[in-house]
């Protein structure tokens, strides 16, 4: 890294660090105007409160629902503390880092009318138009339809069927000169960045049905949640990969629709991470070992630091969904798995957050 590039990324750093010193999260939210406040069996408005300035709650609005309405919910996860390091890297990466209070207080529009949307409508129709720029808008609102309908109930099948349309494109038919044309419209752009649009949210509120968790950080490419990132506090005394995995668990079964575009899952304790997919157990989650997929990191780089920028470095992370992540079938049984050249990884079960 020549000292140029060091400039910027410490540029980069320090400006992560201002925007959150300049939270006041000791005052509670009222969300902005096209974000409806939650309702609780009586139809009162729930604000959403946030954490202080040091913490982040992993599920702020589930303790007030728990508070003024039972029904919603399930017990609140553990209090969190987020690792600055890791919004700063997103951010060194390229990525907008945006954080839910600031939303809610109207500072910024992420194109998102509710909490129980889970894809970014504008940014995807807005991405889609410039990776797309000869297909007509015709074309983009049915590729939209097509990425938001559902076919089944089913998670996995969900998952499966929104993979192929992010690998294959979306197959259309639009009339052009009264003649039917069938043509492709794609949901990424591997060959240039550029064209896509990377957002990071922490958190990101989540209600479907009767259910409100605030997964601690989701990644957005193209408006597309395609990746969960669960953080667990190291004072809490059961801080191991299956407590993680079992959040995570709560997630599928209770916001399943959050997931029915999601790529990779990653659970991150301080310092430390793995990487798993859908169907990985909580042993089947391992770190990550290289940034570039040819050397190791110098020594003293942190598992955080490696598995962020090996795989959600933005050409890493496009090749990472389009070429090395695949779906066995057998019978109705769905599994997906992370494909990882031999090196990426070492696997350790037993290993906990404590040791």
């Amino acid at each position: 890294m020549n000292p140029v590039q060091l400039r910027q990324i410490i540029v980069k750093a320090s400006r992560v660090r201002r925007k959150l010193r300049r939270l006041d999260f000791t005052k509670s939210v009222v969300p902005a105007a096209g974000i409806p406040l939650l309702l609780n069996k009586q139809g009162v408005g729930i604000s959403v409160p946030c954490a202080s300035r040091r913490e982040v709650v992993a599920n702020p609005v589930c303790d007030t629902l728990r508070e003024r309405a039972p029904a919603f919910g399930r017990e609140p996860s553990p209090k969190v503390v987020i690792a600055p390091s890791l919004l700063t890297w997103f951010e060194v990466l390229g990525y907008t880092v945006l954080l839910e209070p600031d939303i809610a207080l109207g500072k910024y529009r992420i194109g998102r009318s509710s909490y129980k949307e889970v894809i970014l409508h504008d940014r995807l129709d807005s991405a889609l138009q410039k990776i797309n720029p000869t297909k007509p808008p015709e074309a983009i609102a049915k590729a939209i339809s097509q990425v938001t309908s559902t076919q089944s109930s089913d998670l996995l099948e969900n998952n499966y069927r929104f993979h192929k349309l992010l690998t294959d494109g979306v197959e259309v038919e639009y009339l052009l000169n009264k003649e039917i044309v069938c043509d492709q419209v794609r949901l990424i752009d591997a060959s240039n960045l550029l064209n896509n649009d990377w957002l990071v949210i922490h958190p990101l509120t989540v209600v479907e049905g009767s259910h409100a968790h605030c997964p601690d950080v989701v990644v957005f490419v193209n408006g597309l949640p395609l990746a969960v990132i669960v953080l667990i506090d190291p004072s809490y005394e059961q801080a191991t990969f299956k407590a993680g995995k079992e959040r995570i668990q709560a997630y599928l079964q209770e916001i399943p629709k959050l997931f029915y575009y999601n790529t990779l899952l990653v659970i991150t304790c301080q310092n430390q991470a793995r990487v798993g997919t859908l169907t990985s157990d909580w042993q089947e989650f391992l770190p990550w070992q290289t940034i570039d997929g040819e050397d190791f990191p110098a020594k003293g780089t942190t598992e955080l630091e490696v598995l962020i920028q090996g795989i959600f470095d933005k050409r890493r992370f496009l090749e990472q969904v389009l070429h090395f992540i695949v779906f066995e079938l057998n019978g109705t049984d769905i599994s997906k798995k992370l494909l990882r050249r031999p090196f990426c990884t070492t696997p350790n079960p037993n290993k906990t957050f404590n040791e």
